[in-house]
């Protein structure tokens, strides 16, 4: 679900001292477009907002969110949006958020 490996690359370049500003700015930008889709998965902005959201992923680590972003962007760029099952999506997210908040200190000491 998480890629700590990643995890530890991103707090190795930015430096343990600016790691957690980077984390609370992922979930803060994350949890803005997270929000939108949970009150309208708007299907004419769908593309955007997946690539968005999986780039965000995969500079956190959060592999599993990341694929089924790609997938829903996919489905999105083809003009199949409407396929797209959002609630499994936003429900990756929230389950990969608690496991990355839950494990993070142990990690990537």
């Amino acid at each position: 679900m998480i890629d700590w490996g990643q995890v530890k690359s991103l707090r190795d370049e930015v430096g343990p001292e600016d790691f957690e500003e980077v984390v609370e700015l992922f979930l803060e930008e994350v949890e803005e477009v997270v929000e939108r889709l949970k009150v309208s998965a708007d299907t004419s902005t769908l593309e955007d907002d997946m690539h968005f959201l999986k780039g965000s992923a995969m500079n956190l680590g959060f592999e599993s969110f990341s694929r089924l972003c790609q997938d829903g962007e996919n489905l999105s760029a083809q003009g199949e949006a409407d396929t797209l099952d959002v609630g499994s999506v936003l429900a990756c997210y929230a389950s990969s958020k608690a496991v990355f908040l839950n494990d993070l200190p142990n990690a990537i000491q």
